[in-house]
């Protein structure tokens, strides 16, 4: 079943395709700002996800057919979100890989449109929005609200996770999963008790309780699978440091030293039993995990300090700023760590301990180094971070295709918001796409923002119950056409995991 979402019926929407079919912003506004997010870019990195960019053309690219799934054979559910990725992101890394601007792994998907973010007593209003340039900075969420939005289908404030406007706890996605008898896991780029993930996850009034927020997932959760960095041992370039850094991210050094010994972890199945976590730290052990026997339980952290490779030394990467050009930022200008899994490999083993559950699973794969290297507005690290992301929806939908099938699973790939405020060059007030500058080559990009903005973002889904995304896609957008909203996506995977 093909079901195609764009419409071309509004003349703004094609004159502003014509001006700048690669950039759309957002806006979204939070009238209960119960804890307002900080913007110090720095510390920021650790604090706060960026929002996608804008959205590009190939959205109005009519949908492949793809056969959908009779709702009798659905039992899992794989999330995969590009943090801070926005449809320029999208178009950036596709240009890089190809050459094309629509070659991206998710271009066949039997759904492919844009969604809002806006904060709870926000709004998206696409008029708005695309009557003046720096309109999409404005009322941003941040990664803890967006994923809540998610995960638990329902609007919050700024930091909250899992919480409501009131602070009080609502049902998230993954223990809806859990009450069906299915397996659970949680995959990341960045810190594993960072927002996007303990979103999913946690019940927590601040994404800055880094430390409670770990211990929460690590003891008192059901997940199965739970992977991210956060090492405290190794700096982030992987090196081993003389004394640790910090434990938070871990859970304390307490958890740490419980964990390293595999005597910790509560009763994930509901027996009656402990089941304590398999920690594995070296790349060889993911690897190895993709295939054969598994643990029952498996926590992953990467000997690295926060992300995989975003945050890996500078030296040589060129200027950031604004406006930058191909002969000064080059992506891969500095080797990649070889002593950390890829985010591919990170999600194969996860894959591989998720399906020994008959009853099936929920898996959410995070990119989350896209909206760090947006808050910096380095393209370079941004680029390698898309492909990244990019080959790992390509090697989930492989898994899909090998070992499951598309009446089986679904799978939907977004983001939780857009972030850079990415755009061609030379835009303002105009908006230009990002340029064609050849496979291998950097794209002619710039950034705007060092933050969240409110645009719309992208949102693909192939696989059982997909068209009712388009169902729930009731409004329009002068330039992006019928888009949904985050809180819609709960709904969907809900009718996918219940019976």
């Amino acid at each position: 079943m093909m079901i195609s979402l764009h419409k071309s019926h509004r003349p703004l929407r094609d004159a502003l395709i014509v001006l700048t079919f690669a950039t759309l912003p957002w806006l979204s506004g939070c009238n209960n700002q119960c804890e307002p997010e900080t913007s110090h870019h720095a510390a920021a990195h650790n604090e706060q996800h960026a929002p996608t960019a804008v959205v590009e053309a190939e959205t109005t690219a009519p949908a492949q057919q793809a056969e959908t799934a009779p709702a009798s054979h659905a039992k899992n559910v794989i999330l995969l979100i590009g943090d801070g990725m926005g449809f320029n992101h999208l178009r950036a890394g596709s240009l890089y890989r190809t050459g094309e601007t629509n070659a991206s792994p998710y271009r066949d998907f039997d759904i492919k449109m844009a969604m809002s973010t806006y904060l709870d007593g926000g709004n998206y209003d696409g008029d708005q929005v695309w009557s003046g340039f720096a309109n999409v900075k404005e009322g941003a969420t941040d990664s803890a609200a967006a994923a809540t939005a998610l995960a638990c289908g329902t609007k919050t404030y700024r930091a909250g996770l899992g919480v409501d406007c009131q602070r009080q706890p609502v049902d998230n996605i993954v223990e809806i999963a859990e009450k069906q008898g299915k397996s659970t896991g949680i995959v990341t780029s960045v810190p594993l008790s960072h927002a996007t993930p303990a979103g999913f996850v946690v019940h927590n009034v601040s994404r800055r309780n880094y430390e409670e927020i770990a211990r929460e997932m690590i003891l008192d959760s059901g997940v199965d699978v739970l992977m991210g960095g956060g090492h405290p041992w190794y700096d982030n370039d992987g090196q081993l440091m003389e004394s640790p850094e910090s434990y938070q991210y871990v859970g304390g050094e307490k958890l740490w030293l419980q964990l390293q010994e595999a005597a910790v972890g509560g009763d994930a199945d509901g027996d009656g039993i402990d089941d304590h976590w398999t920690l594995i730290e070296s790349r060889n052990e993911f690897q190895n995990l993709a295939k054969g026997s598994t643990p029952k339980r498996l926590l992953g952290v990467p000997r690295i300090a926060k992300t995989l490779q975003q945050e890996r030394k500078l030296e040589g990467d060129g200027d950031y700023g604004s406006h930058v050009t191909t002969e000064t930022v080059k992506p891969y200008t500095v080797p990649l760590i070889t002593t950390v899994p890829t985010l591919v490999e990170m999600s194969q083993a996860a894959l591989n301990v998720l399906d020994n559950n008959q009853q099936g699973f929920f898996l959410m794969i995070e990119g989350g180094a896209i909206d760090w290297a947006s808050h910096d507005n380095q393209s370079d690290r941004l680029i390698e971070e898309q492909v990244d992301f990019d080959r790992t929806v390509a090697s989930v939908c492989a898994w899909v295709e090998q070992h499951s099938s598309w009446q089986d699973t679904l799978v939907l790939v977004t983001a939780d918001h857009e972030c850079g405020y990415l755009t061609g060059s030379d835009s303002d007030p105009r908006w230009n796409p990002v340029t064609n500058n050849g496979a291998g080559k950097l794209p002619g990009l710039e950034w705007h923002h060092t933050s969240h903005t409110n645009s719309l973002v992208p949102l693909f889904a192939r696989g059982p119950h997909a068209e009712q995304l388009a169902q729930r896609a009731t409004n329009d957008d002068p330039v992006r056409g019928p888009y949904a909203d985050n809180t819609d996506l709960y709904p969907v995977m809900q009718s996918v995991l219940e019976k």
